[in-house]
């Protein structure tokens, strides 16, 4: 599914008006029928229930006045309260004014002080609340009266349903620049907006639901649109069944290179992380000291012993080793307690130019990149960088600070110019291909910022990518599964105590829904 910016939905309207012949009044009148569809949803039944409806004087406005007249068909009590003079408003909004004016007489123009103690009396004994205020154009703040009426919206204690967006919430970042509706339900149309699905617009918006308005599938689906929203239809879409007559053959041989002392278990865990997302073969290159140790602990995980420094990382004197693996493996990670010394870059450049397969590049891996990013550039085969913010920022000269105020541009951007699909991760992790696309996650929790929790990431990626899924399919599918397992354990254990073992426990379980739904 794809989510949009102010611009690019503004656009889809207009399109759907100019190529389709679709009336924008026709829109305007799905989306006040889908609104009050959602306080009924909301309330139980309509019969009787006060509805405090606020309406600026644009579009989104417009659109509460239409579910005004539905609610009223439908046996409700609406109270509209306008922003603004009739004279004041949008063409298909003052349309839909005449029209209620017809049905009922309560409409008050909230200008001022005008009807503000009739709102706080209508509020006192109100059920629900609409914010009709502003949509998807708003920008910068309220003036001072605004502040007041959302204030009391807030303070109201009523539920709020919000008209596509909470007003205050920026509809391209998620900013709120002061005060916004703080909406127990939000009903959006057509598109998820980016400004719902990132922070902190995502909490404003409380419960979201994807209205349809009758806009063309064609326009939605634009594949010119550049971010996504990865859904739990797209992840089971990629997430096929198992061949009946399968070995361990067919679903490839992932192959983990990294692990040093007092680093053994970022490798095991990215090797389980491998295993348990449907890998037929997994080994671990690792120094020949910790094998011993990584074997106690895992069953399944073939470990494959590396000549090692005298610190117990591996040595420049394991590259013949390591090249006669590659030949043998589908997929290769490297990184994951690699830890940081001289000879990584050269291992890591020596990797890329010998792979002939995927390579997946995490934790120390992507620390070896630090002053040499070209490297990535040069590289012949499919790379998948892993970076958390920090990471990022090292591997482009930014601050964490500019890499996490724009997320999705840098990740963008910089698989864009790398040619490598980005998996920015944190909060709302982002897959970003070489390609423009992007992929925003929505699944997790903040119990899984525990040691551990990336390189099962790692491991999953690696995985998929062993059993034929193109990179960018593999990442996005594996940052779904990651949060929705960790969602999972949160949901069973609490998120304070939550571990990196615990999403592997739970990884299973969440794969096997998708099947029982197949």
């Amino acid at each position: 599914m794809k989510l949009v910016k102010a611009v690019e939905m503004q656009d889809i309207d207009h399109r759907a008006v100019s190529e389709f012949g679709i009336p924008s009044l026709i829109l305007m009148e799905n989306a006040g029928r889908q609104t009050a569809e959602m306080v009924e949803d909301m309330s139980g039944c309509l019969e009787g229930k006060k509805v405090i409806i606020l309406a600026g004087r644009g579009n989104n406005g417009g659109d509460g006045l239409a579910a005004a007249r539905h609610l009223l068909n439908g046996g409700a009590c609406p109270v509209v309260f306008l922003l603004g003079q009739a004279d004041q408003l949008s063409p298909d909004s003052e349309i839909n004014l005449t029209i209620l004016q017809k049905m009922t007489d309560k409409i008050y123009p909230l200008i001022e002080e005008g009807h503000w103690e009739k709102l706080i009396w209508e509020l006192l004994g109100g059920d629900i609340i609409i914010d009709a205020i502003y949509g998807i154009g708003f920008k910068g703040g309220f003036s001072d009266f605004e502040t007041r009426i959302v204030q009391l919206i807030n303070h109201s204690k009523l539920p709020v349903l919000s008209v596509d967006i909470p007003s205050g919430v920026d509809a391209d970042s998620g900013a709120v620049r002061g005060e916004a509706v703080k909406a127990a339900a939000t009903v959006t149309f057509a598109l998820p907006k980016l400004g719902l699905v990132l922070e902190p617009g995502r909490e404003f918006a409380g419960r979201l639901t994807i209205a349809d308005i009758s806009i063309p599938g064609d326009l939605l689906e634009n594949p010119h649109l550049p971010v996504n929203l990865i859904t739990e239809a797209m992840a089971a879409s990629l997430l096929g069944p198992r061949d009946i007559n399968a070995h361990k053959g067919t679903y490839g041989h992932a192959l983990l290179i990294g692990g040093s002392t007092g680093l053994s278990g970022a490798i095991l865990l990215a090797a389980q992380g491998a295993l348990k997302s449907g890998a037929g073969l997994v080994s671990a290159a690792l120094p020949a000291s910790l094998v011993g140790i990584f074997d106690a602990v895992s069953r399944e995980v073939m470990s494959i012993p590396l000549v090692e420094t005298l610190q117990g990382a591996i040595a420049l004197e394991a590259l013949p080793a390591i090249e006669n693996i590659l030949g043998t493996s589908s997929v290769c990670a490297v990184g994951p307690g690699l830890s940081r010394y001289n000879e990584a870059n050269a291992i890591l450049r020596f990797i890329l130019e010998r792979a002939g397969i995927p390579v997946v590049i995490d934790a120390d891996g992507l620390n070896a990149l630090e002053g040499d990013i070209n490297i990535i550039k040069e590289r012949q085969v499919p790379v998948v960088l892993t970076p958390h913010p920090g990471e990022m920022a090292r591997m482009t000269g930014k601050s964490i600070e500019e890499i996490q105020a724009d997320r999705i541009h840098y990740a963008v951007h910089y698989a864009r110019e790398w040619g490598a699909t980005v998996v920015l991760k944190g909060n709302k992790t982002i897959v970003a291909a070489p390609d423009g696309q992007a992929y925003i996650n929505i699944t997790g929790n903040p119990g899984m910022a525990s040691a551990g929790s990336g390189d099962i990431l790692c491991g999953m990626i690696t995985g998929f990518i062993s059993q034929g899924i193109t990179p960018v399919k593999a990442a996005v599918l594996a940052v779904y599964l990651h949060g929705l397992s960790g969602d999972h354990a949160a949901a069973a254990r609490g998120q304070r105590g939550l571990v990196a073992g615990d999403l592997l426990e739970a990884l299973p379980q969440v794969m096997a829904q998708f099947e029982k739904k197949k």
